[in-house]
């Protein structure tokens, strides 16, 4: 929708501006004598009313093709075709009314253009439309600018929320202290394991601290987190946990947010693996396609949440929610996660564009 008519302040003085011109323009006519007030005013109030709307249609056609999505001589080839089209269908509107003043006892129609007055139109035409033209294409490049700023905004306060959100990951004993009581027990029959159990949370939380002051990180060093996070779970589940991480070579040093996989490789323990007696397989696949990286993580479900679908915890869909609002945020609408039932499990899949670093 154009932004005039959202704003009836703005709307109505620009109506009024147009419902001012149509007398004004009809008085002009009658002093450089073409015609009388009362012939004038029948042929400019209609034509003025019209052509306020035709005017701000303008908009959509430039916001179609605005400057920056393409190459400029392609966006200019599309506006000095836009005006002259609407500046013949204009020419053609304002002849056709003045012709029909003859249906109104006018003999010469409602003032009768000379050839000389045609020319002007035209010309007077052709201005208030390059005119519309740029006024609308600095009105888009504002808007660009302001949506630019409010999604960097947005993408602040969700990295700001996911560091909060680390913050208390790094502090929460739940995970801490079944962690360190897997160590303790342990240390009694496995001391090699529990020493590498320890190592694991040592490093997970070392990384998880570096990552988290990154804007981007590579997937590679996203899955490394994620080994981590895994060992530790291993040493807790045991056989009920298998895992199977695919990567290929190109994805690999392509850049993420931080915290992108691991808090998906969270929910499929807690919602998927974990309740299930006989446990199953994690599967996250990483590939590059057509200049986009596509990641997935696949897990199977406890046969209650089957029938449905879906699972039914509400803080898996919240999560999963918060993750496409922040990469949406990130990648400026660009970034896609769908999520949803597979034949195995459970599946969550997400495309952003394939970036790496100079």
């Amino acid at each position: 929708m154009h932004p005039l008519l959202t704003h009836w302040r703005g709307l109505a003085v620009y109506l009024l501006a147009w419902a001012l011109a149509g007398p004004a323009l009809a008085l002009l006519l009658h002093a450089l004598r073409i015609a009388p007030v009362g012939a004038a005013m029948p042929w400019t109030m209609p034509l003025c009313a019209v052509f306020a709307f035709m005017l701000l249609a303008t908009y959509y056609p430039c916001r179609s093709r605005p400057f920056g999505a393409g190459p400029w001589t392609t966006a200019l080839a599309h506006r000095g075709a836009l005006v002259g089209t609407l500046a013949a269908t204009m020419l053609g509107l304002a002849l056709a009314w003045d012709a029909a003043g003859t249906l109104f006892g006018h003999a010469r129609g409602w003032v009768g253009l000379s050839a000389g007055g045609i020319t002007l139109l035209a010309v007077t035409l052709l201005g208030l439309l390059t005119l519309a033209v740029l006024a609308h294409d600095l009105l888009i490049a504002f808007q660009a600018s302001q949506n630019a700023a409010m999604r960097e905004s947005q993408a602040r306060l969700l990295a700001r929320d996911m560091e909060l959100q680390l913050l208390r990951l790094q502090i929460d004993p739940h995970f801490l202290f079944n962690s360190l009581n897997s160590i303790s027990a342990l240390t009694q029959f496995d001391p090699a394991g529990a020493r590498a159990m320890a190592i694991d949370l040592a490093q997970f939380f070392r990384q998880t601290l570096d990552l988290a002051g990154r804007e981007r990180i590579r997937l590679q060093d996203e899955l490394a987190l994620v080994q981590h996070y895994l060992a530790i779970e291993r040493q807790r589940l045991g056989d009920k946990l298998a895992t199977a991480i695919e990567a290929s070579d190109d994805a690999l040093p392509a850049l993420l947010p931080p915290l992108t996989l691991q808090p998906l490789v969270e929910n499929a323990l807690k919602h998927g693996l974990r309740p299930r007696d006989d446990g199953g397989l994690l599967q996250i696949q990483a590939l590059v396609r057509d200049g986009w990286l596509h990641v997935a993580v696949r897990n199977p479900v406890p046969v209650a949440h089957l029938p449905s679908g879906t699972p039914t915890d509400a803080g898996l869909g919240l999560g999963l929610r918060n993750l496409r609002e922040r990469l949406a945020a990130q990648y400026a609408g660009r970034a896609h996660v769908h999520w949803g039932p597979t034949p195995e499990g459970f599946a969550v899949e997400l495309t952003v564009p394939c970036e790496t670093l100079p």
